[in-house]
Parts: structure tokens; C-alpha cells; sequence
């Protein structure tokens, strides 16, 4: 027999509401001979006074005599199936005297499971009740696995919705509480060796850190999984357990769940208190959550591995530093988007030419290894060509060209300054890029709005726009990353960004920081800032 036929068959509380003693004592007998424990009620209101009792256990079933003196035991019936606490309480009526087929009929109706003519035999009675119970208590297993099942369903999407370890131990332990009704810890290893050691004290409760030591993971599975991979658990003793993770709070026995996806990867450890698994839909359920928070674990970690070695492979692209030019300073800043969002294709550059310097930023359409690898393509080609002579507006003619032929349907902004040798004229040449901000010696600033077609539509460039700059002058050139916000009109945020800059340090190291402080934080997409003084 399986545990569920065992839990169906067990014995159970039994309510007898009869006005007749001798009928209850009857009655009675059999039930706890059976092994039955039985409460006694000798009339309906006493019956509803007795399943009243906020604190005291519900029977699991009712046997009801039709004929109480008092109220009807179809009224009692009515009463206990309107009431929510007390609805799922079966009832079987009992009867010497309201025994006809209509009575049955209007017996089942009112919500009774069965219907017995007294007098009762014995075995039919305790073969009723048996009946009855295996009924009510596989329904209310159903119910209860439906309602587990949808925590289960709503925990799997929490892990896969995770977009970090912090939130992922969060959801994965939260969950585990919720689904068992009970505290529930989980121990994992991040992609740059850090153990995780999260608990949730119950269901409903927040999940928290522990303290715990680098090797506890591999303590863990080797008392279930060892180096293999699957599912495996273990039962492990109260002793043992604080001796494995001292500042977990589980208390008593522990039933452990190690899962490893993938040979020669870090496992996932789940752990409950023993005695909240009462059967194999338990243990099932658990395990499910083990293996669908493994699944998500895994590709969580493989993402962050790939992401950060795009984003390695990104700053390859960008220039190691700035050259150094008597008379000009600068600055710059790029930041990587969030750790979660893919990387871009946001460029800057800085390169002497026999014309002079040539500053460059710029932003390759789209978020993705391809849109960096664009980039890359593109900042060599601009060295190339500007190292040629050309001047700026022929630098975007030639980069069209080149996009036209190995990166067609691929667009980009950029923006090009050539300051003049001694830092009194710029030539500025801008292809669709957010507009460069010139702060004048006097502290006035304006956007060089002045700008022909972005790069990749075929469409010619029109001649640099040349500006006579004096002493002191500085230019602030960002991509849209630090200034546009999906909810906010972009006039908006360039004013913002124009005041911040003429109130902001003059020393540009400064300056920048103060402008990815102010700009900067929480944005999902790459930054690129370069900022220049011309003394």
C-alpha cells in the first residue's frame, strides 16, 4: 500500500450528533473500536456550537441523525456546507424514521455524502465512513496539489525572471518556503567562485544571506549527488546538519536535494526541515523546484559568463588612452550598460592627424556582440582613413562606403571634431549624433545642432561646419546613453545636462564624474563621454 492509500485508510476524528444516547454510545463503540476518535453532540445546535470552536480541530466527518429534536439534521447539513470553514467537513445522514427515497434525495442535495437507514449494520457503516474519507481526502489532496502546483508554476517563473544571484537566491528560497510551508534554505555558487547561502525563516518571509564557508558546497552534495549529475536526496541528521552549515536555523532533521546540470559544474543544494515532507507529492514537488531553479541557475550563469567575456571582447575595441597634445586636455568615461542588458556599439577616439586632433564619438545601431564588432570595424577604419588626411566630412563619405559594402542595413551615428593646431578653429562634421556642447571662456554653452544624415543610408555628407574657439574653451561629447530617458523628452534632458555641465568642476577628470553621477546611474545602455578643454 503507498502512502496516499495509507493516509486515505487511517483512522480519523468522527462527529456523532444523535439525540439518542444509546444510539451515539452504538455508534460510538464501533468507531473507536476501529480506531476512530469520536466527538458527541446530542443535538444540532449543540453539534454547531461544538464546530464553532475557532481553536479546536475539525472532525473529518459528520454522521447526523435526520431526526434531532431541535433542528433538522438537514438543517444542521446546510448550516455546516454554507459555513467556509467548515464546508469540506463530510456528512453522512442516519435515519430510523425519514428513510424514504425523496428523504435521500433531499439529504444528498443538501450537501451529504451518503445516506443510511438505521438499523445500521456495522460493516456498512465503517465501510461508509472508510469510503468517504478516502474520498474527501483524495479530493483534498487534489485541491491542495493544484494549489502547490501554481506555487510551484509561479516560483519557475521568479527563477527564470532573476536577473542576478541576489534576486535569484531571493526567488529560489522564497519559493521553496512557500511551496513546503516551512523554512527552506539554498546553496549555490556564482560565476566568480562566491558560495550563496540564503534562507527564508517560513512561507511569506523574505529571504537573507548567511554567512557560511567556501568548501560547504562540496560538503553538501557529496552527502547525496558526490560529482555526478541528476537529482539525488539525502536525510541528513540534525548533528550532522550544524555541522555542515552552523548558521542555518532549519532545526531538527533535514531532507537535502542536490542537483547538478552539467558535469564538472557547481551543484544547487536545497534543504527543508524533514518532518515538512508528509508524502511522495511532497518530495515530487521539491524535487521539481530543485531541478526547474537548477535550470534557470545554469543558464543565469552561463549568460553572465558569455556577458562578460563580450564585454572583454568589447573594450578590446576602445583605445587604451588618449593622446597627449600641448594645448588640449581630456577626459573620458565608458561604461558598460547594466550587467544584465546585452553590451552596444558605443565608440569614442582621439588621434592626431597632420591637420590636427581629431576627436570622434559615436553609436552603432542595436545591442549585441554584432553591433560591438561594428564598431570595432568602424573606429579602425576611421584611424585608417583620418591617418590618410581626409577631412572630416570625407571621413563619413568613406565610412558610408564601407558599410554600404560589408555592413549593409546597419546604421550609425558619429561624430567628428577636428580641432586645428593651436585650438582656435573646430571643424565639425556630425552624422546624425547627439549634438557635441561647446561652453564658451564666459561660462555660455550651446549645442552644435549642425548635422548631416546618419551613417549607412547611402545619402551624401554635407562640408564640416567650422567654429572659431577662443582660450578656455571646452567641448562635452556624450552618446545617447547618458542623457535620453524613455520617459522624458530629450530637449529636456540636454538643458538638464547643459546647466549641469557650466555649474559642474573645471578640473574634466571631475567634471566627468560628476556627469555620470548625475546622468549616468541605473541606465540600460552603454556610456561614452569625452570631454576637452582647449587652454
Amino acid at each position: 500500500m503507498n502512502e496516499d492509500a495509507e493516509h486515505d485508510a487511517a483512522p480519523a476524528r468522527v462527529l456523532i450528533v444523535d439525540d439518542d444516547a444509546t444510539n451515539r454510545y452504538v455508534l460510538g463503540s464501533w468507531l473507536r473500536r476501529a480506531g476512530h476518535t469520536v466527538l458527541e453532540a446530542p443535538d444540532g445546535t449543540a453539534a454547531l456550537e461544538l464546530l464553532d470552536i475557532a481553536d479546536a480541530p475539525l472532525p473529518e466527518v459528520a454522521i447526523i441523525d435526520v431526526n434531532l429534536p431541535d433542528v433538522s439534521g438537514f438543517q444542521v447539513c446546510e448550516s455546516i456546507k454554507a459555513n467556509p470553514r467548515t464546508a469540506g467537513v463530510p456528512v453522512i445522514h442516519v435515519s430510523a424514521v425519514i428513510m424514504s427515497p425523496e428523504d435521500h434525495a433531499r439529504g444528498l442535495q443538501g450537501g451529504a455524502a451518503a445516506y443510511l437507514n438505521q438499523p445500521i449494520d456495522r460493516d456498512e457503516l465503517l465501510a461508509t465512513l472508510t469510503a468517504t474519507l478516502r474520498y474527501t481526502r483524495a479530493q483534498q489532496r487534489a485541491e491542495w496539489l493544484a494549489k502547490r502546483l501554481r506555487t510551484l508554476n509561479h516560483t519557475t517563473l521568479d527563477v527564470y525572471k532573476a536577473v542576478g544571484f541576489h534576486s535569484f537566491a531571493s526567488a529560489a528560497t522564497s519559493g521553496a518556503a512557500n511551496l513546503m510551508s516551512c523554512a527552506a534554505t539554498a546553496v549555490f555558487l556564482t560565476p566568480q567562485g562566491h558560495v550563496v547561502h540564503s534562507m527564508a525563516q517560513g512561507p511569506g518571509e523574505t529571504a537573507r544571506l548567511l554567512p557560511t564557508h567556501p568548501s560547504v558546497l562540496n560538503r553538501l552534495a557529496v552527502q547525496a549527488l558526490g560529482s555526478g549529475t541528476g537529482t539525488e536526496t539525502a536525510h541528513i541528521p540534525q548533528a550532522l546538519w550544524q555541522t555542515l552549515l552552523p548558521s542555518d536555523q532549519l532545526g531538527g532533521d533535514v531532507f537535502l536535494i542536490v542537483v547538478r546540470t552539467k558535469r564538472g559544474r557547481p551543484p544547487l543544494c536545497f534543504a527543508v526541515p524533514a518532518d515538512a515532507l508528509h508524502g511522495s507529492d511532497d518530495r515530487e514537488l521539491f524535487q521539481q523546484l530543485a531541478i526547474a531553479s537548477s535550470l534557470a541557475l545554469e543558464s543565469l550563469r552561463s549568460y553572465t559568463e558569455e556577458h562578460s567575456l563580450a564585454l572583454t571582447l568589447q573594450k578590446t575595441f576602445l583605445p587604451d588612452g588618449l593622446p597627449s597634445v600641448p594645448g588640449i586636455e581630456m577626459a573620458f568615461r565608458y561604461v558598460p550598460a547594466g550587467a544584465q542588458a546585452e553590451i552596444g556599439g558605443d565608440f569614442y577616439e582621439a588621434l592626431e592627424t597632420s591637420d590636427g586632433l581629431l576627436v570622434a564619438i559615436g553609436d552603432v545601431a542595436g545591442h549585441s556582440l554584432a553591433a560591438a564588432v561594428v564598431m570595432g570595424e568602424l573606429r579602425h577604419a576611421l584611424r585608417a582613413y583620418a591617418l590618410e588626411g581626409h577631412p572630416p566630412h570625407r571621413l563619413h563619405d568613406r565610412l558610408e562606403t564601407l558599410l554600404a559594402h560589408s555592413r549593409p542595413g546597419v546604421t550609425v551615428t558619429l561624430c567628428l571634431v577636428l580641432i586645428e593646431p593651436g585650438g582656435r578653429r573646430i571643424h565639425l562634421s556630425n552624422a546624425g549624433h547627439i549634438p557635441p556642447l561647446l561652453v564658451e571662456p564666459d561660462g555660455q554653452a550651446r549645442f552644435l545642432h549642425e548635422h548631416g544624415p546618419l551613417l549607412g543610408l547611402g545619402l551624401p555628407h554635407p562640408p564640416a561646419t567650422i567654429y572659431s574657439t577662443a582660450p578656455e574653451t571646452r567641448l562635452v561629447l556624450m552618446t545617447d546613453g547618458l542623457v535620453e530617458e524613455r520617459t522624458r523628452d530629450l530637449d529636456s534632458s540636454l538643458s538638464e545636462f547643459c546647466a549641469a555641465v557650466t555649474s559642474g568642476p573645471d578640473d574634466l577628470e571631475e567634471l566627468s564624474d560628476m556627469l555620470l553621477q548625475t546622468f549616468g546611474k541605473d541606465k540600460d545602455d552603454d556610456i561614452a563621454l569625452l570631454t576637452v578643454h582647449l587652454s
